[in-house]
């Protein structure tokens, strides 16, 4: 088996107690997370709503790491700018099934300085994000149907991992694969092993008794 790529563990703030937000914020940056993972949903896109960009603005005040913006919404074109205007953020993820034109999208968040990711939920092929290979830096297959923090992780969705991480090293392109749903040391570990870098837990480090050695552990 080839070497594997340490982990980017990303901590989402949809699993922490927003009544002490900041606090949740700073305590899993001083466990050793890499970014901070931020789940905006419009209650359209996905039937749930979270919270907006004052949100995120308020973790960025709490960390030194960079924040990862996963836009759950149906026009992600409108509201990019007031997300990428937060201090700190290194990179904005919307989805391919949104209401927008992806590839406009995608540009403009280059364009802005940020990683651009392209998000897909279980249901959508991998082929269909063929056409704007090269224009996103992240690619975001969620391994849950979106909307919901807590739920199974969906085995079957490491078939479409290991397509992805084939697919970039055929064509030669350094995108980063990132996986969110479901996402603990068991499952982090078969991900990894199936081409993923980026690891977004939010239910196993928010919940761990010990943030740290739960880190640790999904990085292992």
């Amino acid at each position: 088996m080839p070497s594997l790529r340490p982990s980017i563990i990303a901590p989402s703030i949809l699993a922490s107690n927003f009544a002490c937000l900041g606090d949740e914020v700073a305590s899993v940056t001083v466990a050793g997370a890499d970014w901070i993972h931020c789940d905006v949903m419009d209650g359209d896109f996905v039937p749930n709503i979270s919270f907006g960009s004052p949100i995120c603005e308020a973790a960025s005040r709490h960390t030194t790491i960079p924040l990862d913006i996963h836009l759950m919404i149906q026009r992600p074109d409108r509201y990019i700018e007031q997300f990428m205007a937060v201090k700190g953020v290194a990179s904005v993820t919307s989805h391919l099934e949104a209401n927008h034109d992806a590839g406009i999208t995608l540009d403009r968040v280059r364009a802005a300085g940020k990683k651009a990711g392209l998000s897909i939920k279980p249901g959508t092929p991998l082929d269909q994000t063929r056409a704007l290979f090269g224009r996103f830096d992240i690619l975001l297959i969620m391994t849950v149907e979106p909307g919901f923090g807590g739920q199974p992780f969906m085995t079957d969705m490491l078939g479409k991992i290991r397509e992805a991480d084939r697919l970039r090293t055929d064509l030669g392109l350094g995108f980063l694969i990132e996986v969110d749903g479901g996402i603990a040391v068991e499952t982090a570990k078969l991900c990894r092993e199936a081409g993923a870098d980026i690891m977004v837990a939010g239910t196993s480090v928010f919940q761990a008794a010990d943030r740290a050695a739960e880190i640790r552990a999904l990085r292992e």
